[in-house]
């Protein structure tokens, strides 16, 4: 039997990492800031007795500022794979921890290519990520919205990753070192039929490394 790959814990995710063929992306809505912490710390404890798939890269859990919402992001090689995950094995992890935290609204995954990165070369510090969603009712605006709050973003010492969803009409942005004027500029772009902007934390993680 395979040894169980090692693991690291509460790092930030590598966005840029090149083996990654599938971003997954769910909100798990909670309701409290207790609850918040008690479903990620759940998580992670199922997941560090799962014997992983090999397709799997990494998990990394967000809480958001509101204290009600958990943001997870997970990095994976394939979609295939992680639909064989929430075929075979997904199930049971959640229903353990479902035990541990009930009444967890999970409004569903999407599926993400990252588009573009920008890069600061000196980030501002913050202990914080942005993360923006702009939803979009056909495919054919969602990249060209992107490219155009890419340029909004170039002045600033941020570090901005674009990803687009696999059915071209979401947007998301995770941005490390951006103060709220820079997400302001970009909000007002015109061409989202929904836009959102959060600020969330890191609290756990778990990754494979290359």
């Amino acid at each position: 039997m395979r040894e169980q790959p090692k693991m690291i814990r509460d790092i930030p995710p590598d966005l840029t990492r090149s083996d990654v063929g599938t971003i997954l992306v769910s909100p798990w809505l909670v309701g409290t800031p207790e609850r918040q912490r008690a479903a990620v710390d759940s998580t992670i404890a199922e997941w560090s007795d799962l014997r992983w798939p090999d397709a799997f890269l990494s998990l990394n859990c967000f809480l958001n500022a509101a204290g009600d919402t958990v943001l997870n992001y997970a990095q994976w090689t394939s979609d295939e794979a992680h639909r064989e995950f929430m075929r075979t094995q997904r199930p049971a992890l959640v229903r353990e921890i479902d035990a541990a935290v009930a009444d967890i609204e999970r409004p569903g995954v999407v599926r993400y290519r990252l588009y573009r990165s920008k890069i600061a070369a000196d980030p501002a510090p913050s202990g914080s990520v942005v993360v923006v969603t702009a939803d979009f009712d056909g495919p054919e605006r969602a990249r060209p919205w992107a490219d155009t709050a890419l340029r909004a973003l170039e002045e600033d010492p941020v570090s901005a990753h674009f990803h687009v969803s696999l059915d071209g009409t979401r947007v998301l942005v995770y941005a490390e070192g951006a103060d709220d004027s820079a997400w302001q500029r970009v909000q007002d772009i015109p061409g989202p039929d929904r836009f959102d902007s959060q600020r969330y934390r890191l609290y756990r993680s778990l990754s494979r490394p290359r």
